[in-house]
């Protein structure tokens, strides 16, 4: 992972905080994150996210235990076990109903969890960045990529402008990576 730097400036309200977004985004600056403590109507909006896939992640997960549940007793009931059952045909589909609705239930919450902790990258043993430890309880924190083209004084007195509280520059690995939080971390820089 490579180390970059990150200007983070704490909001101390959702109401500065949201037009600040749009302001950071006007001026072409990168942003990273945004994290409050609690879920904000429109921010991801705001923020320039698109719409979730996840529902699509969710149907084909579903498909996926429809088409297994079907298969596997189609093949149980018909080639590997067929039994006569009074007469009855060896592909009952109506009896099949209950057990390939809840396998697609299965799949579809198991699948969608599963790919919603991936993409949040959620996991015991992932380790990230904090950038403030605030942003849980109140703070609202806002965090922009420096790059080749970002002047930090300008854009710590833009944020300042639209409302930070506290600005300040970080150093930080991007992304995610495997690590434990009851030991230091020591950036290294290459």
């Amino acid at each position: 992972m490579s180390v970059k730097k990150f200007i983070v400036g704490s909001f101390d309200d959702e109401k500065v905080l949201f037009p600040a977004v749009k302001k950071v985004r006007k001026a072409g600056y990168k942003l990273h994150d945004v994290y409050t403590p609690f879920p904000i109507h429109g921010l991801d909006t705001a923020m320039g996210l698109r719409d979730t896939s996840l529902h699509t992640a969710g149907f084909i997960y579903g498909i996926t235990g429809t088409t297994t549940a079907l298969t596997f007793m189609g093949w149980v009931f018909t080639k590997d076990w067929p039994l006569n059952i009074g007469g009855k045909p060896h592909f009952p589909l109506p009896a099949f109903i209950p057990i390939t609705f809840e396998l697609t239930v299965l799949f579809s919450a198991v699948g969608m969890v599963l790919t919603f902790c991936y993409l949040c990258q959620l996991a015991p043993f992932v380790k990230k960045h904090h950038f403030s430890l605030r942003a849980t309880d109140d703070q609202f924190v806002m965090v922009l990529e420096v790059n080749k083209r970002t002047n930090e004084e300008d854009a710590k007195a833009f944020l300042a402008a639209a409302g930070a509280k506290d600005i300040n520059v970080q150093e930080a690995e991007d992304g995610w990576w495997l690590g434990r939080y009851d030991k230091e971390d020591i950036l290294v820089k290459g």
